[in-house]
């Protein structure tokens, strides 16, 4: 399938406004479930983005910054995720590998931002002292619109103009070597989701880890929307009820201070 120049330009703009959020970590539409289905929409295949999507999320999962530590950028995965697999008829599985490279080029771009921009801290520090306010919002509109202004570039560099390029790398690929990358694409979801898991899965939520396993190997279903609509069931029931508890405690604890 081919990338037009408008499929490009739209693309090349949803990752503007998706790359400030990302920046900003307003809205988190930057994560690549979303990116990847808007990418999925622009490029008239809805279905291959929902599925790359799903595997790019999973494995992005447990990638989280923290300080200026950046994992791999997750814009760039999902566009590209989608758009390989789009372009070149591969499946996600596949696709997934071969959009890291994108994916990490984007992280040392931030990077080298996060780096270069504290050239402007003394100039933002003597705003903030003046109380000079709208000085100090041109100066972080400059630096969101550098940020905003590069996702453009890149995502327009790599969807469309490099689109010719990635399918002749893709079809001279050996079959060793595309069945190696489809095998690491498929693992790396669980990988993601293993270490997510490892931070958040405390004692009380192993029932609810093992109740959706069950369901979604052993039950025969046409897809996981029901493993889904459990596990937000089982979610509401948890938040509720530990809410209802804090509730009771704090009363509690109130009624005996008052005591």
């Amino acid at each position: 399938m081919q990338i037009t120049l408008v499929q490009g330009i739209l693309l090349s703009l949803a990752c503007v406004v998706i790359g400030v959020d990302y920046w900003l970590e307003a809205f988190f539409i930057f994560r690549p479930i979303i990116v990847a289905t808007i990418t999925g929409i622009i490029l008239g295949d809805i279905k291959t983005g929902l599925i790359a999507g799903g595997l790019t999320e999973l494995a992005f999962a447990g990638l989280t910054p923290a300080g200026g530590t950046q994992p791999p950028n997750p814009v760039l995965a999902g566009v590209m995720t989608t758009v390989i697999a789009h372009t070149t008829g591969t499946e996600p599985t596949l696709a997934i590998g071969l959009a890291l490279p994108f994916s990490i080029l984007m992280q040392y771009v931030i990077l080298f931002y996060y780096s270069s921009f504290s050239v402007f801290m003394s100039k933002a520090d003597k705003y903030a002292e003046n109380a000079d306010v709208k000085s100090l919002g041109r100066l972080n509109m400059l630096t969101t619109g550098i940020v905003a202004l590069s996702y453009g570039v890149i995502v327009f560099l790599s969807t469309y103009v490099a689109q010719d390029a990635m399918r002749s790398i893709v079809s001279a690929m050996p079959v060793f070597l595309t069945h190696g990358l489809e095998i690491a694409g498929g693992i790396l979801p669980a990988v993601g989701f293993a270490m997510l898991l490892n931070v958040m899965l405390k004692a009380r939520y192993i029932p609810f880890f093992i109740i959706g396993f069950l369901v979604a190997t052993y039950i025969a279903i046409a897809n996981l929307l029901p493993v889904a609509i459990i596990g937000l069931a089982l979610a509401m029931y948890d938040y509720y009820f530990v809410k209802s508890d804090d509730e009771l405690s704090h009363a509690g604890g109130t009624q005996d201070e008052g005591i």
